[in-house]
């Protein structure tokens, strides 16, 4: 923590790529394929072999503009120049010490400096790590058991947060997976988003016992919705009120809408607040922080335990750093930003010429297109979208080259390394692709 003070036998590259195509269409490789969201729509996922800038390359050479960039990750583009350089470099010390190093004095600077909320902040090698321990560290912390999360908000594959909403307002969890016991979500209060009156029922009901409320603040794994207005605010005072903690999950949104992420764009200022994704340059990595009183009940200062073998690993600190000082001037953002207003202003024109129902929604380079023709502030709006038509939509601009998220239910990202003649492509594809459905 920084305080503010098989090996197996070797085959060509061509009998890998030879291999790939004979096994992608077999069920068994379905089955090995980690997370994937190809299922949702239809068909088996590609297999890609390179990336650089805005474009991905499959097994068969296809190219495709990508608007998923390793989900979220990629803002300066695949493979950019500074961070190969910042790895190779980094490399040849050393892959893993397992021991502090310079670089993670240096990603914790960054990280700091850059967010007002965050006065100490400690590495780990994941999203799902850093969700989990800002938890475990809440718990602690409040001396409390019960968290409440929001339906459609994601946090990892965190036991106790895979659950799903039930009918109700007010839903105590039951598992979202097999292999998660009942008792692992009993202390997780699952609400609806941006509903107001669901959460002050929560707290009067077991505020005494709630230890934090932690979200997305703006959801972006279940397609992507915006808070409606005053209801971050709204949450940083009753959590305040009740004195339990709001922890903001920004491993999509950290340094991804900018470089206070979206804590700074609201104006709110979280307990404790999670990051992945862009601070890691594409490599694992993850990260969680906040106030120095919170953040000393970790050990070894404190009674709250948490560490891992490869946290601060030299390649991904390396990376991580290098993404976020050429962040540093702000300039990627205004390009960003820019491209993903002309994004979905286009796609919006290209799906009124086709007379088909969408509701865009964006913030900064994240977006999604809802086949719907009602507003979607959460989760079960979401639900209520055209799946069959996003499939359709989803495989026509694959087929034209243009590679989206391959799920209703996820967002899209842009990068510095799209410019005005991919978004051009792009649009010019889904109008197409859109008269089609």
């Amino acid at each position: 923590m920084w305080d503010k003070r098989c090996p197996g036998n070797l085959i060509s590259e061509g009998e890998t790529h030879a291999l790939i195509r004979e096994c992608s269409a077999a069920d068994k490789v379905q089955s090995i394929i980690s997370d994937t969201v190809f299922d949702r729509s239809g068909g088996n996922p590609f297999f890609a072999v390179r990336a650089n800038g805005a474009t991905v390359w499959d097994v068969d050479d296809n190219e495709y503009i990508d608007y998923v960039g390793t989900w979220g990750p990629a803002i300066l583009g695949h493979a950019p120049q500074v961070v190969v350089d910042a790895v190779q470099k980094a490399a040849v010390q050393g892959t893993s010490f397992g021991i502090p190093n310079t670089l993670e004095v240096r990603m914790a600077e960054l990280v700091v400096n850059s967010v007002p909320s965050v006065e100490k902040v400690r590495m780990c090698n994941s999203g799902t790590e850093a969700t989990m321990s800002a938890i475990r560290l809440a718990r602690g912390f409040t001396k409390r058991s019960k968290i409440i999360k929001f339906e459609g908000c994601y946090h990892g594959h965190v036991d106790s947060l895979l659950v799903k909403a039930g009918s109700g307002a007010l839903t105590l969890g039951q598992p979202d997976s097999a292999g998660v016991p009942p008792e692992f979500t009993s202390q997780t209060i699952v609400l609806p988003f941006n509903d107001v009156e669901a959460v002050r029922r929560a707290f009067a009901e077991h505020g005494a016992d709630i230890a934090g409320i932690i979200l997305e603040p703006v959801p972006a794994n279940a397609g992507l919705y915006l808070p409606c207005d005053g209801y971050l605010e709204f949450l940083q005072e009753i959590t305040t009120r009740h004195e339990s903690l709001l922890i903001f999950d920004e491993v999509m949104t950290g340094f991804r809408l900018g470089l206070k992420g979206a804590q700074g764009r609201f104006g709110i200022t979280p307990d404790l607040s999670c990051f992945g994704k862009v601070i890691g340059g594409g490599l694992p990595v993850g990260a969680f922080g906040g106030r120095s009183e919170i953040m000393d009940c970790l050990a070894p200062d404190g009674p709250v335990y948490q560490a891992g073998t490869l946290s601060g690993n030299p390649l991904a600190m390396a990376a991580g750093i290098s993404v976020l000082e050429a962040l540093s001037d702000g300039s990627v953002y205004d390009k960003i930003d820019s491209l993903g207003k002309a994004l979905s202003d286009g796609l919006a024109w290209a799906a009124e010429s086709a007379g088909v129902a969408v509701q865009l929604q964006r913030i900064g380079s994240m977006a999604c297109c809802y086949f719907t023709d009602t507003p979607v502030h959460n989760m079960v709006d979401a639900m209520k979208s055209d799946r069959e038509r996003f499939s359709k939509y989803f495989h026509g601009m694959l087929e034209a080259g243009v590679y989206v998220a391959p799920s209703q239910f996820e967002a899209g990202f842009i990068s510095a390394a799209h410019d005005e003649a991919a978004i051009e492509r792009t649009i010019e594809v889904a109008a197409r692709v859109m008269k089609t459905l």
